[in-house]
């Protein structure tokens, strides 16, 4: 049986037809992306798979494979590579950490949901982007594990990544940190977050563009800078703290924003109280934003079914390293490139 397992998808002509000539325009100028490198990677890539005795079953359709060729600006090795790990790790150290299940049905993500953890904006911003909204601190460590959270995220990036005009456009990261604590650094050991920071950026073929942060605790500053040494230079340069939510207001267009952000769309009446922390916490500081989450909820719905068929995907463990196996980074550094075909580009990778 083959290991490629292609999806019902359009194909290449009907995606230029539906993507703009704005979007064509920035695929070909930051990601070297033309009609003719599109379709010789493409093959190429579908090759490598035929070729790859380490993988078992993967998606095949043009979507998906053009999602790590992007995300490494048509560098074959780079993707390769990366789709390699991808595969490896959603089922190995993945398994570990929530990157699998990726069903928002499931009555406890459904909550977390509802209470706008995570969550995109419904309108791009003048550079076609979504923006992804991260509120840490209405996720209580007491009543939620770590599996949960890290599955909220990749629920909500592998939906957003079936688009391909996000692939192309990139992301924006807007994260507030009002109420978050100390107990919620309990979540991972330091080793478990250097691992899935350092895949997170390596693996996930995902263009993070801008990345802003807000009412972050002068308590969790040693958390914060810890963070950002984690990242490349290349990310941390994009990363901006504001000390307000008007600050970061300069930066971004604020109507694109919930309205307690500054933005238009309605959100909910206060509710009550939260007990979090051994500590009450006024409802005002969580607002559940209804109306955004309305829509992103039913963004997740329809990509769905299509979400959950790609937990079909397998590799053979047995051929890769216990430090592959267990997210070490440096692992998997060239230890596929034996498998690789077509030609490499010196490039920077975005």
């Amino acid at each position: 049986m083959s290991n490629l397992w292609v999806m019902e998808t359009q194909n290449l002509y009907q995606m230029e037809q539906n993507l703009s000539i704005d979007t064509l325009m920035v695929a070909k100028e930051e990601l070297r992306e033309d009609e003719a490198t599109r379709n010789n990677a493409l093959v190429q890539m579908r090759l490598w798979l035929k070729q790859n005795n380490k993988i078992i079953y993967s998606r095949s359709d043009d979507s998906f494979l053009l999602r790590f060729l992007r995300a490494k600006k048509f560098s074959l090795p780079l993707a390769q590579e990366a789709l390699e790990r991808y595969l490896l790790l959603r089922q190995t150290f993945g398994r570990q950490f929530g990157f699998y299940q990726f069903d928002t049905t499931c009555p406890r993500l459904e909550e977390l949901l509802k209470l706008g953890y995570i969550f995109a904006v419904p309108k791009r911003d003048k550079n076609g982007r979504r923006i992804i909204i991260t509120r840490p601190g209405v996720f209580n460590p007491s009543k939620w594990c770590n599996t949960e959270m890290t599955r909220m995220h990749a629920i909500t990036y592998e939906t957003l990544l079936e688009d391909q005009e996000n692939q192309i456009r990139g992301f924006v990261h807007y994260t507030d940190a009002a109420g978050m604590c100390l107990q919620q650094l309990t979540l991972f050991t330091p080793r478990e977050a250097i691992r899935i920071v350092k895949n997170g950026e390596q693996t996930i073929p995902m263009r993070h563009k801008e990345i802003y942060g807000v009412n972050v605790p002068l308590s969790l500053k040693f958390a914060l800078d810890f963070g950002l040494s984690l990242i490349s230079e290349k990310i941390r340069s994009r990363v901006k703290i504001f000390n307000s939510i008007k600050e970061s207001h300069a930066y971004i267009d604020q109507s694109l924003l919930p309205k307690e952000y500054g933005g238009e769309m309605e959100m909910s009446k206060m509710i009550g109280k939260l007990i979090f922390n051994n500590t009450i916490i006024l409802q005002s500081t969580f607002y559940l934003f209804k109306q955004m989450i309305d829509l992103w909820k039913q963004e997740l719905l329809e990509k769905r079914e299509q979400i959950l068929k790609s937990e079909k995907m397998s590799v053979n463990e047995d051929m890769f390293s216990e430090g592959a196996r267990q997210g070490r980074v440096s692992a998997l550094t060239n230890q596929s490139h034996h498998h690789m075909v077509g030609s490499f580009r010196q490039l920077t990778v975005d």
